[in-house]
This record gives C-alpha cells, sequence and structure tokens, in this order.
C-alpha cells in the first residue's frame, strides 16, 4: 500500500516538474517542435514497453479513435500548453491545470449527460475565482496574459480528451491505448513540426536534457505510476495526489529563485480546496447516470 501510494505521488510530482522544464524548452524551440520531440520520444517508450510486457498495439484496427484522441489530447493540448509556457510561469500554469477535474466534470455534463453532484458544483465557481485570482492578478488594471489563455485552452483542450476518451477509448491495454494514442499524437505534432521547420540553431543540452525528462519521466514512467496507482487504490483514492501537480511545481520554482506571489497562493488556496472538496464528501457524489 505504501509503495503504491508512493508511486501516484511520484507520477504527480513528475507531472508538476513538466511545467518548470517546459521553460527551458520553449525558449529555443516553436511549440510544434518542442510537442513532436516530446512525443515522439514518449511513443517510442512506450512502444518498447508495450514489447516487454507483451502487449500488442492495435494501430490498424483503432487509428481514428487514436487519431482523434491523439489530435486533441497530444496534438492540441501539448500546442497550447507549450505556447501557453513561452509567456507565463510555471506556477500560473500549474494552477490553471490544477482545475481541469472540475472542467472535465462540466464538459461531462454538457456532452455526456453524466450529473455532477451537489459539492462538485458548489466546487466549480470556488474553482474558478481561485483561477481568476492566479491569472489576473486581482486589483486594478486586470488582463488576461496571452499565455494564461492558452493555458486556459491547454486546460479545455484536456478536459474534452478526457470526455472524448469515455466514449473512444478502445477496450485495450492500458499500455497498448497509451502508445497508440502517443503514436496518433506524435505523427501530428510531427507534421505541425514539418511545416514550422526545424530550428535556426540547435537546442542547447539543458533544453534537451529538460525535453528528454519531460518525454521519459514525465509521459511514460508518470503514466505507468499513475495507472498502477489507480489499479491498486481506485480512481477516487489516486485523483488526491493530483493536488501535487502545483504543489510540486510551486516548490520547485521556489528552489529556483522563483517563490510563489501572494496572489498565487491564495489563488492556489482556492483551487485546491475546490479539486479537492467531492473527495471528502464521497455521500454526495451523484448515482451512475
Amino acid at each position: 500500500m505504501r509503495s503504491t501510494m508512493l508511486m501516484a505521488a511520484l507520477a504527480a510530482i513528475l507531472w508538476g516538474a513538466n511545467f518548470n522544464l517546459s521553460q527551458l524548452v520553449v525558449h529555443e524551440m516553436h511549440p510544434l517542435l518542442a510537442g513532436a520531440g516530446r512525443f515522439v520520444l514518449a511513443a517510442l517508450v512506450m512502444w518498447a514497453v508495450a514489447a516487454a510486457w507483451r502487449h500488442k498495439v492495435p494501430l490498424a484496427r483503432h487509428w481514428r479513435a487514436y487519431f482523434l484522441l491523439g489530435l486533441v489530447g497530444v496534438g492540441g493540448f501539448n500546442l497550447l500548453f507549450f505556447m501557453g509556457m513561452a509567456s507565463t510561469s510555471a506556477v500560473n500554469g500549474a494552477l490553471i491545470m490544477a482545475s481541469n477535474p472540475l472542467v472535465t466534470a462540466l464538459l461531462a455534463a454538457l456532452f455526456l449527460g453524466e450529473k455532477p453532484g451537489r459539492v462538485q458544483l458548489a466546487a466549480m465557481p470556488v474553482a474558478l475565482a481561485g483561477v481568476g485570482v492566479v491569472v489576473l492578478g486581482g486589483g486594478a488594471g486586470l488582463h488576461l496574459a496571452l499565455g494564461d489563455a492558452a493555458m486556459i485552452g491547454a486546460n479545455l483542450a484536456w478536459a474534452l480528451y478526457n470526455v472524448l476518451a469515455r466514449r473512444l477509448m478502445p477496450a485495450e491495454s492500458g499500455i497498448a491505448n497509451t502508445a497508440g494514442i502517443m503514436t496518433m499524437g506524435a505523427l501530428v505534432m510531427a507534421l505541425g513540426g514539418l511545416a514550422v521547420g526545424g530550428p535556426s540553431q540547435m537546442p542547447s543540452s539543458p533544453a534537451l536534457a529538460a525535453l528528454a525528462f519531460m518525454a521519459v519521466g514525465g509521459s511514460a514512467v508518470a503514466y505507468l505510476l499513475w495507472n498502477a496507482g489507480i489499479s491498486r487504490l481506485g480512481a477516487a483514492r489516486t485523483s488526491v495526489f493530483l493536488n501535487l501537480v502545483p504543489v510540486s511545481t510551486m516548490t520547485i520554482a521556489a528552489l529556483g529563485g522563483q517563490p510563489p506571489s501572494v496572489l498565487q497562493l491564495a489563488g492556489g488556496v482556492l483551487v485546491l480546496a475546490a479539486i479537492s472538496a467531492p473527495l471528502w464528501w464521497p455521500k454526495l457524489r451523484p448515482a451512475t447516470a
């Protein structure tokens, strides 16, 4: 049990580190090239894992589902993610994405007819208020930074992916599906990268190392650890560890000499309280539709 909890926590920490590492990458690479590089490598890792564990990847049979899920969840999300991280802070990006469980619940209610519980309904405006505090800064002269707007778009793209996955995900193993989705997503990003053209100069070693870590640790390994947590602890108990994503991002930023501002901390408290609320009152969750 303890080792499983550590795996779920490590997955969340790796995802949190992605926000910090991405800023090393986007200063030297176009968002499409960064996304392509990340997921081409991640897809290769997942195919190696699938081969090692003898999971067949039925790419030809399910290519339509994999393509759509890869287009939205890999291509759309990562393009907006890297665009956002080019001009906003790692902490802002992590806090905006922290509200994703509630955004997913809202889209699931709109498109799938899944009724959110009373606690979820009450938590949604609290989470939005927290995100508003983070991205608008409070006080006079409010404005929405371009990077924060792109991260809000990335948040919506990932929520849409979650909703589509409930309808389109093939009945295959998690490893096979992940390899298939990452492969099609990498193809989409690579085609976009070809349209952009190669970088004007070779990225530095720190940028390449950060991209490689995001691909292997922050994508393939984190997903495998998270799946292990879900299989042993259940989805609800494992999802608590998502709260560690913005916390780890804030901690890494602080260690790097960029401590969070008072407004970021205040917005973070609101967002984390909102996304945690449904976990503490499970009796108020809706019955399965």
